[in-house]
């Protein structure tokens, strides 16, 4: 299993930045991509994009793209969600996720609070 522990989120205002990190521990060797979500109050998890651990390559959904990145660190077995031009509707829980290359994501972060202020 993999252990995920989450930092940076936090209140900005909009147009504001924003980066969150994913630290993982564990059988890090079984990471196949990472995943971020977000949950706003009273709605469900929605995928916001992942990154393929090997390879680095990225997938942004359309409600964040050129806004988000997503990137990774090996070295520190980190991975980041850099937020940009922030808008409140980014207001969400926002999560980091895990899963092996024949899996679902299935080890999950804490969750860590981002609030956009208009």
């Amino acid at each position: 299993q993999v252990q995920l522990v989450e930092s940076g989120g936090g209140l900005v205002q909009a147009g504001g930045s924003l980066r969150l990190s994913c630290a993982a521990s564990g059988r890090t060797f079984s990471m196949y991509s990472m995943g971020w979500f977000r949950q706003a109050a009273g709605k469900e998890r929605e995928f916001v994009g992942d990154i393929r651990w090997s390879t680095g390559r990225t997938y942004l959904s359309d409600s964040v793209k050129g806004r988000f990145t997503i990137s990774r660190d090996n070295a520190k077995n980190t991975g980041y969600l850099q937020m940009n031009s922030l808008k409140p509707e980014d207001t969400a829980v926002y999560y980091c996720s895990t899963r092996r290359q024949s899996g679902t994501y299935n080890s999950w972060g804490q969750g860590t609070q981002v609030t956009v202020s208009s």
